[in-house]
Parts: C-alpha cells; structure tokens; sequence
C-alpha cells in the first residue's frame, strides 16, 4: 500500500540531510562488460531458445555468432559459414559425423581424426573471433563435448575466455560442465525436460 501526503516529510524530520541540486550531475559513460553465461542440461539437443534467442538478437541488430562444435551433417566449416539476418553467422563442422555414435568414431581411425581436425578449426577461428571483440554474442554449442572428448583443451578455453574481448556475451552449452568453467560464469541456467 502507498500513502501519499500534501506534507513534506522533510521538512518535519530533522534526520533527512539536505542536498544540493544546484550542481550539475557529471555522468559518465562507461562501456558494458560481456558476461559468461553457462547453459546446462542433463541431455543433449536442448538449446534451441538459445538459437532462437541468437536469431532475435541477430534481427535487433546485435551481431552473433554461433559455433556448433558436435554437430555434423551439413559441411560447413569456417569456409561456408551461413549468415542470416543479416547479423548472424551460423559456423559447423565442415565433417559430416553422427556425434551420438561414440564407438564408430572410437573405431575408425579416419573418422576420428577428420572429426578432430574440422571440431580444432572450429576453435581456432572461435579463439580469434573470442578475441577480436567484433561480436556482441558468441555462442559455443556442445564446447564441454569437444572438451570431454579431448579435442578442445580445457585450460585453453578458460585462458582465451579470461583474455577475451569483454564487452560481448560468451554462451556455452553442454551436459558435463567442467568446475573450473562453472566458477568463471556470471550465469548458470539448468535446462530441464
């Protein structure tokens, strides 16, 4: 409930201190720090209000990147990234795999190592862009897979994630969160079924 009074509590109470309105306010103008933002869910393929979200922020002028790491299928890579909304650039693998086939790709030498190759291309260029600070959002789909299977170095992605250019937003997805990667996040948000 709000009450309103004709009375100026001020003026009764001998507590309130004066200020000077007088002076001019000196504002001043201060440039926004990105945040870590941590997404995650105890199963895979959950993130599409993440790309969702991507996609609005592409179309309100934010300019965004979204790296899916473990997903395969469309060769892309780096050299045939998709822009659309004029703001978004959509980078995947440049190997077709079916990532949920764990012991295919175990088995086959080749497969691995293509997978490997295409998944660190996908990291050199998100090590440049981290960097750059020419983005507004950079979006890591299925970083802590790649981590897990041992194509992406942990201690390399929080380096280059404390050495980033700060005034864009780091999204990253996965299941199996490192602890050091949960403590550097400004946000954590657990999607559930």
């Amino acid at each position: 409930m709000v009450i309103s009074s004709t009375n100026s509590y001020s003026e009764s109470n001998v507590d309130v201190v004066k200020i000077n309105t007088d002076n001019k306010i000196n504002l001043k103008k201060f440039t926004q720090t990105g945040q870590i933002q941590i997404y995650h869910s105890s199963y895979r393929g959950s993130y599409s209000s993440i790309i969702r979200d991507s996609l609005r922020n592409a179309a309100l002028g934010r300019k965004v990147l979204l790296i899916q790491f473990m997903k395969g299928g469309v060769k892309q890579g780096v050299a045939n990234s998709v822009k659309l909304c004029g703001n978004l650039t959509w980078v995947r693998s440049s190997h077709s795999f079916d990532q949920h086939n764990y012991e295919e790709i175990e088995n086959n030498k080749n497969l691995k190592k293509s997978i490997f190759e295409s998944t660190y291309e996908l990291w050199n260029f998100c090590k440049k862009e981290l960097l750059s600070g020419e983005n507004d959002q950079i979006i890591l789909d299925e970083i802590f897979l790649a981590i897990q299977m041992k194509i992406i170095n942990k201690d390399d992605l929080i380096s280059t994630l404390e050495n980033r250019f700060i005034t864009g937003d780091v999204i990253l997805t996965g299941t199996d969160i490192p602890k050091d990667l949960l403590l550097m996040a400004n946000q954590i948000t657990e999607l559930r079924s």
